[in-house]
């Protein structure tokens, strides 16, 4: 860990993004690729130490109220979280001046602010979005090493719906001869149902690669799946998308379930839901005015 001063922590879009790296060791992180420009061991996570001080000053000065984002690059609920407390911080913040927020996450530690995100649900709107991409737990742990198990995830989000808290969860990526399989689309989908999650984020079933993590994905090939990078490249090459021989099958069994259940998986339609700012209060005392 290191720490720096952010020159700023909103982005165009209201992005925030407290920590740059991360110790999560996800086999197939994009964060690694060289063109987001982490100048410094991906692991040595870089702290933006202002990054509460930054964002009231923001919230403070924006004319119009909106939904800030944050888990993009970088999970917010890494390990360090718990001794720095930078999100819970931003958090009472957003709180406070009554913004509403998404967070990307595929860590149970959230659950450690869920007073907070009840509260911001009640006066405007708190998304909670998870990333599950592999149902068998044995295989999570080698894909997602450090981090929550599906499982555990699965149960954050029956924790959210319980207290009414909207759930996306991102059903990404898929890895072509590893978990592109029938059973383990359906089993992560089970989830979904039983969670009862607002919508789905599918751009496919496959993954990307690019420079940076492309080298860290084909070495941890080499360790836990030997043999297997062999076959990526005789399938794919150098290619930045790497579609799974199964897509269509996985893409029909997908549709089909958000199709039978309600599930918006529509990318557009769940984009445009996340950046929807809304003032529940407002709305309630507008409807008991007219009762």
């Amino acid at each position: 860990m290191h720490k720096v001063n952010a020159k700023g922590i909103l982005s165009a879009s209201n992005g925030m993004n407290l920590y740059r790296g991360c110790s999560h060791g996800c086999i197939y992180c994009d964060s690694r690729s060289k063109c987001y420009q982490i100048n410094h061991e991906f692991e040595d996570i870089e702290v933006k130490q202002n990054a509460p001080e930054l964002l009231e000053t923001a919230l403070k000065h924006r004319r119009k109220r909106c939904m800030i984002g944050t888990g993009a690059m970088t999970d917010p609920y890494i390990p360090l979280e718990l001794d720095l407390g930078y999100m819970r911080k931003c958090l009472e913040l957003i709180e406070k001046y009554e913004y509403g927020v998404t967070i990307l996450t595929k860590s149970a530690r959230i659950l450690r602010d869920l007073d907070l995100l009840v509260k911001i649900n009640e006066k405007t709107k708190c998304v909670v979005q998870m990333t599950m991409t592999t149902f068998d737990e044995h295989l999570c742990r080698i894909l997602e090493p450090n981090v929550s198990t599906t499982k555990e995830r699965f149960e954050v989000l029956k924790v959210m719906r319980e207290h009414n808290i909207p759930t996306v969860v991102w059903l990404s990526p898929i890895l072509p001869f590893i978990n592109d399989t029938v059973e383990n689309i359906k089993g992560i989908l089970d989830y979904c149902v039983e969670a009862q999650v607002y919508g789905i984020m599918c751009f496919g079933m496959g993954v990307t690669l690019r420079e940076g993590n492309r080298e860290y994905f084909y070495s941890q090939l080499d360790r836990h799946f030997p043999g297997m990078k062999g076959k990526y490249h005789t399938a794919y090459g150098y290619s930045y998308e790497l579609n799974s021989p199964n897509h269509k099958e996985l893409m029909q069994v997908f549709r089909a379930c958000c199709r039978e259940h309600n599930i918006v998986c529509d990318p557009g339609k769940i984009f445009a839901y996340l950046q929807e700012f809304e003032e529940k209060q407002k709305v309630e005392q507008i409807d008991l005015f007219h009762m």
